[in-house]
């Protein structure tokens, strides 16, 4: 099976979830991918799998996100698979994408969060949900940024201000996690 790996990374996040909002969707994303063969690809109209990248500074205070044109929301970086298993790199390539940035470093291996949302219909494609899976990385905040066309912007924002930005659960989950990381390079 194709998914066996995200089936693998998914069972030992789930081992170690705290949150029981999000336990209940790492439960529903696994047996998503159980239920789905062909959950890595767009085509997969109930919902489809998807990578992000929470791209944080060395010093853990400031993240990067975009403004996503299409859903008006500042966001964390990602997107679909496109039928690449191995999620970390969909994150890892989206990521340096949307950002413009040369580098970007996984902080591990394992997933760092996992939500589950609704993407509402928007000209012939269908409502549907996105089962995420969201790495960890560290940027510099001084390497240069580009726009891309998926974009309003992107910037570094202190993560005290995410929720003026992003008033989401999601989003606040993972800046309560980001203390949790340990502390990085030196800036």
């Amino acid at each position: 099976m194709q998914c066996a790996t995200v089936l693998a990374l998914l069972r030992q996040h789930a081992a170690g979830v705290e949150d029981p909002h999000e336990a209940a969707m790492t439960a529903e994303t696994i047996r998503f991918v159980l239920d789905h063969p062909d959950c890595l690809w767009q085509t997969c109209v109930s919902g489809h799998l998807t990578g992000s990248a929470w791209i944080v500074s060395p010093d853990r205070t400031r993240t990067l996100l975009t403004h996503h044109r299409k859903l008006e929301k500042w966001l964390q970086l990602g997107g679909h698979a496109d039928g690449e298993a191995d999620l970390l790199a969909v994150a890892r390539r989206e990521a340096q994408e949307e950002s413009g940035l040369a580098s970007v470093r996984a902080l591990a291996d394992s997933i760092f969060d996992v939500d589950r949302h609704w993407i509402p219909p928007r000209r012939n494609d269908p409502g549907h949900y996105h089962y995420d899976l969201r790495f960890a990385f560290e940027a510099d905040p001084a390497a240069p940024l580009a726009v891309s066309t998926e974009s309003h912007d992107v910037a570094w924002v202190e993560l005290t201000r995410v929720s003026v930005l992003n008033p989401e659960e999601s989003m606040s989950r993972m800046v309560r996690k980001t203390g949790r990381l340990g502390p990085g390079a030196a800036t």
